[in-house]
């Protein structure tokens, strides 16, 4: 134990920092009951929260319901800018994910599967917010929430009971700024990959289809089947014998990468697409040695075609379309060779093409990685500074 720490439920904390339940420093107001059957006198038509608009850390109110209840009743039941709303049921792993309101819609009301936080003078709903995602928040609903066949719940006398470590609030104030810091950055990655994602399609439907040549290319584009550009071929069945987690070569089939077998089935420069299960009709690049299992079609490029070029234009089709209605959905290699594809003249201008794309690709893995990082840097943010291991104040 370090000198100045002490141990407490919620974990090893300072010695200046207090455990109290959330009712000690919190108002738990629950919401409104939906009620066909009522007579509502004096009604108002108000904007009204539902647990969809309630996410882990954010609020989605794309789609915001309304609902009638007695001008009476408005107060009791308003929201009002900064105002922590919690979860009374759902999915066991998201009990209690919260949110701040902020005011967005006025008036607005809460149904009573949302509860309302409201904060007393020693504790800041930026604080409160991130306080919910820690670990020790997520073990407590997981044992205080009562599991249905599907769905859980939690009262609001069982979540005045939760446990909040409680720093001076200056000291909750600069963690929720650094905090805060860096889910600004999370949210402009987040943008800046949606951007680079709507880039990349929209290069993707000019260059794919001829609107746009890149420099240097000329001469009328064909359209041909894409029997006269690759051909298709079911990989091989697999078995539990040889395949580990140890061997050399990825196994791919229809539900992704599978594992690593002992042997290959194929070397070089080829593309894949899911036949059967949760990924059919998906499409992915492959270089290198390779098992292929019966789930798999094995795109073998003719000669002077691009894999590269053709792996976008099969992964822009939407092939899962075509798969035949089963009890699992499957693709039939035949009926996809009739398939249309526009074709560049030549390899080099498909290439060309593929090239741009792998770039596009190649930025948006490295933006994604970068978030990634940012994402566990926040975790371990969360991780030392709410437990008081490092002291901003």
């Amino acid at each position: 134990m370090r000198v100045g720490y002490k141990t407490t439920e919620v974990g090893v904390i300072p010695e200046d920092w207090e455990v109290r339940p959330l009712s000690a420093v919190a108002d738990i107001r629950g919401g409104i009951a939906k009620n066909a059957n009522t007579t509502i006198s004096d009604p108002i038509s108000v904007h009204y929260l539902r647990v969809a608009n309630v996410q882990d850390g954010f609020l989605s109110l794309g789609e915001m319901s309304r609902i009638e209840l007695s001008r009476g009743d408005l107060l009791r039941y308003k929201v009002q800018p900064g105002d922590v709303l919690m979860n009374e049921g759902g999915d066991l792993d998201k009990l209690g994910r919260g949110a701040i309101w902020r005011g967005e819609f006025d008036p607005c009301v809460h149904q009573n599967h949302v509860f309302v936080v409201r904060c007393k003078a020693d504790l800041l709903p930026e604080y409160l917010n991130i306080w919910t995602a820690t670990s020790p928040v997520r073990r407590f609903f997981l044992v205080a929430g009562k599991q249905t066949t599907n769905l859980a719940s939690i009262s609001k006398s069982s979540l005045g009971e939760l446990p909040v470590a409680l720093p001076s609030l200056s000291e909750q104030r600069a963690i929720a700024a650094a905090l805060s810091d860096i889910d600004a950055l999370l949210a402009g990655l987040d943008r800046l990959i949606a951007k680079k994602r709507d880039l990349k399609q929209a290069a993707m439907q000019q260059l794919l289809t001829g609107q746009t040549r890149l420099p240097g290319f000329q001469g009328e584009w064909v359209v041909k089947s894409l029997g006269d550009l690759c051909s298709l071929k079911s990989g091989q069945a697999i078995t539990a014998e040889n395949i580990d987690d140890h061997s050399p070569y990825r196994c791919f089939g229809g539900n992704g990468l599978r594992g690593r077998t002992r042997s290959y089935t194929h070397e070089g420069a080829y593309a894949l697409v899911g036949r059967q299960g949760a990924l059919c009709g998906n499409v992915v690049g492959v270089e290198g040695k390779f098992f292929a299992s019966e789930h798999a079609l094995v795109v073998i490029a003719r000669p002077a075609v691009s894999i590269a070029w053709l792996a976008f234009v099969l992964g822009r089709m939407n092939l899962n379309q075509y798969s035949e209605s089963s009890a699992q959905p499957g693709l039939s290699a035949a009926k996809l060779l009739l398939l249309s594809v526009p074709t560049p003249p030549s390899a080099a201008e498909q290439a060309a093409i593929a090239a741009v794309l792998s770039d596009m690709d190649a930025e948006l893995t490295a933006l994604e990685a970068r978030r990634a990082k940012t994402r566990a840097l926040k975790q371990a943010m969360m991780q030392e500074l709410l437990t008081g291991r490092t002291r901003l104040v």
